[in-house]
């Protein structure tokens, strides 16, 4: 990726991520964080990875939300940053935030496992 897409990319995450929390209404779209974008190197296409807070239906009705809002969303980034052409955007969930988690919670599992067995062998 050129050094270009990157800078882009950066500024669309920091406008995206304030378009999303203050300017958008949908109810269905719940508290979202905008954790990376990536823009190929015509910036024509950007994909967003989004973390979202809440359960799988929370999630979905999130995704819907945002897609619903493509246009808007599209329209106030060509507002608001100088590109000849605005990219167009597509929203995708950011697995590694879960996958963190889930290696998190199996590292405390195993850690209070060890714990237990060592607790066990001073009696």
């Amino acid at each position: 990726m050129s050094l270009r897409a990157n800078r882009v990319g950066e500024q669309l995450k920091k406008e995206l991520g304030e378009i999303i929390g203050r300017k958008i209404k949908d109810p269905r779209i719940g508290f979202v964080t905008v954790t990376d974008v990536q823009v190929t190197g015509d910036l024509q296409q950007a994909t967003v990875y989004i973390s979202v807070l809440g359960d799988e239906e929370q999630r979905e009705n999130t995704l819907k939300g945002l897609a619903k809002a493509k246009g808007f969303i599209r329209s106030e980034i060509g507002n608001r940053i100088r590109l000849r052409k605005t990219p167009e955007i597509a929203f995708e969930f950011d697995e590694s935030i879960d996958y963190g988690n889930r290696i998190e919670t199996l590292l405390t599992k195993i850690h209070n496992e060890e714990k237990q067995s060592g607790n066990d062998k001073e009696e």
